[in-house]
């Protein structure tokens, strides 16, 4: 199994909640966290301030040509598409406008899918609850990679749409209910990271 390098994370309706119950209670050492979260324009920063003020990991709103670093988390800007390219030997965020998939902006299969081509199975998928299948075609391409991914379970959800649609593709290895699911992320990364 190969180490987790990076750890990619789509939500939509309910998920600012949800994400309040998962990245205050993950500590270092932890990968570089991406994250789309379906968000208006406006509304990102404010949210990574206030992610960030109840973290120990470094929250912030995603900036166009940022290089990722471990123990860091950086989440897609309302408005934008957000997904990684290659710089060197580091990954940097790449921001752009892009036509809406699946009618969102920024879109999780659209994150999902770079992080498949450039990080192959050294990536953990998690996708929460959100309205509708965006995340599956990319948790797919991940998989098909060798990425574990963890799903959201339908008790815990606001919305059982995304997880499902997941879920019922294949995509998900592990359904968890939200309470525990940052220690299934914790548990995942030391796994396979050796830390156990």
């Amino acid at each position: 199994m190969k180490e987790i390098t990076l750890i990619a994370i789509g939500s939509s309706t309910g998920g600012t909640d949800a994400l309040a119950k998962i990245l205050p209670f993950l500590r270092p050492p932890m990968p570089p966290i991406v994250i789309v979260q379906h968000i208006p324009a406006g509304f990102s920063k404010m949210f990574a301030d206030r992610m960030n003020n109840e973290s120990v990991l470094t929250v912030k709103e995603g900036e166009h040509g940022e290089v990722i670093k471990p123990n860091w988390v950086y989440i897609a800007p309302g408005g934008l598409h957000m997904n990684l390219r290659k710089f060197g030997d580091n990954l940097q965020i790449n921001c752009f406008m892009g036509p809406p998939v699946h009618s969102c902006r920024p879109a999780v299969d659209i994150l999902f899918n770079s992080v498949a081509e450039l990080v192959g199975g050294s990536a953990l998928g998690v996708i929460l609850t959100g309205i509708g299948h965006d995340g599956t075609a990319g948790l797919l391409a991940m998989k098909s990679k060798g990425s574990p991914a963890l799903g959201q379970d339908e008790a815990t959800s606001v919305v059982y749409g995304m997880p499902k649609s997941a879920f019922d593709a294949g995509a998900v290895d592990t359904q968890v209910a939200l309470p525990q699911m940052a220690l299934a992320i914790t548990s995942m990364v030391h796994k396979r990271n050796g830390r156990i």
